[in-house]
């Protein structure tokens, strides 16, 4: 990530239903937030549902992914087996999508009876005798570094081994109920050890109102940070970015309409159609796709859109109320956004020119176009190396 000015980062607390923190340590959240799938994406023929606060692995053969990949993380959650016997399911780490019904590619934690712990793949990961027996909770904590693994059951060290060769992937949750049974799965946190926080869950540190005091239109309320629905500025970041990859979870109202602004001036511009106007950012769009009032709109308005650049690939916008993960990974001109899980935007100045008309550092920003969206884990890290968009043939 390249900042043009540095900072120390701060608490967090997320919601209602548990704290975060970021610093120099990485950026802490509940991956999963006890009430919904948000930040999930379920993979092949099973199903996940919600129980009680925690994840019931129901039915059938697939995975639970999370929706952004990870580097080097902290991974806690615990979990118990229904059958007495035979139960079998497994933790993927820096695993990638593709196969069928399971993952091909990356690393599997087995909760498998007998090799509770195993990973098949890396020589070492065993474990003994650290296990409740079934129908009680254990707790596991994974930690991911460079190319090892940690793992602690139940407050003990089982291992630490080496050998990991794919440098980043999702997390997730094997489902094979058929063959091992239903598990139960809750308090799932995650540190991410490349980001740090840019909204604390109780304050506007990080940020102040363009022109007009945040307050007018902008209110923190349980942990969330909120555009309400009056006239005011949007946020701008206090740093100026270069480089980053930027996280965030959003919430419309009905009919809401939003954006965030990237490497904006100070004035907020993000329009820019030739070398003779002036310099600009641009702007990932967010917004309320199947509302009536959006009904005739050009690609390049749908959520996760960069706006008057690149229209979205495929549209995963979830409805009003409920939680959207947006991706923005930037690295000089090349600009990709992951909507729910979802590569939906990948630019380069081959793919799309007009993106060279465009800043390569500046302010963030949140927009108020009406209010009425709520924002959450709002977090910022180095960019990542993706592949180059091609031009096409």
């Amino acid at each position: 990530m390249r900042r043009l000015v540095t900072g120390v980062s701060t608490c967090l607390t997320i919601g209602l239903l548990a704290a975060a923190a970021a610093g120099a340590e990485g950026y802490s959240y509940p991956i999963f937030d006890g009430a919904s799938l948000a930040g999930w994406t379920i993979e092949n023929d099973c199903e996940v549902e919600v129980q009680d606060g925690a994840l019931l692995l129901k039915t059938g053969n697939g995975w639970l992914r999370s929706d952004h990949t990870f580097g080097d993380f902290t991974l806690h959650l615990e979990w118990k087996a229904f059958q007495e016997s035979g139960f079998d399911a497994g933790i993927y780490i820096r695993t990638l999508p593709g196969g069928e019904p399971f993952p091909k590619r990356g690393y599997q934690i087995n909760l498998l009876e007998g090799r509770v712990g195993h990973i098949g793949n890396l020589p070492g990961a065993v474990t003994e005798g650290l296990v409740h027996p079934p129908g009680k909770w254990n707790v596991f904590e994974i930690t991911v570094a460079g190319d090892s693994v940690s793992l602690a059951i139940n407050g003990k060290e089982a291992y630490t081994v080496g050998g990991i060769e794919i440098p980043r992937g999702h997390v997730g949750l094997q489902v094979e109920v058929p063959k091992g049974g239903q598990f139960l799965v809750r308090n799932i946190r995650i540190t991410e050890r490349d980001h740090e926080s840019l909204f604390d869950g109780r304050t506007l540190a990080h940020w102040e109102g363009a022109g007009q005091p945040a307050e007018t239109c902008w209110a923190v309320e349980d942990g969330l940070l909120k555009c309400l629905k009056k006239k005011g500025p949007w946020l701008r970041s206090e740093k100026q970015y270069g480089d980053f990859n930027l996280r965030l979870e959003y919430r419309l109202n009905e009919g809401g309409n939003s954006g965030v602004y990237v490497r904006v001036p100070e004035n907020g511009n993000h329009h820019r159609d030739n070398e003779l106007e002036p310099p600009a950012g641009f702007e990932v769009q967010i917004l309320d796709d199947g509302a009536a009032a959006h009904r005739k709109l050009k690609d390049y308005q749908y959520s996760a859109s960069v706006y008057d650049i690149a229209g979205v690939e495929e549209r995963v916008s979830k409805p009003p109320g409920e939680w959207n993960t947006l991706e923005i990974n930037c690295k000089g001109h090349q600009v990709t956004t992951r909507h729910n899980g979802v590569a939906v935007v990948q630019v380069s100045p081959e793919t799309h020119p007009a993106i060279e008309l465009r800043k390569l550092e500046g302010f963030l920003g949140l927009q108020n176009h009406g209010g009425g969206v709520d924002f959450r884990n709002l977090r910022i890290g180095p960019a990542i190396e993706e592949p180059v968009a091609a031009a096409p043939e």
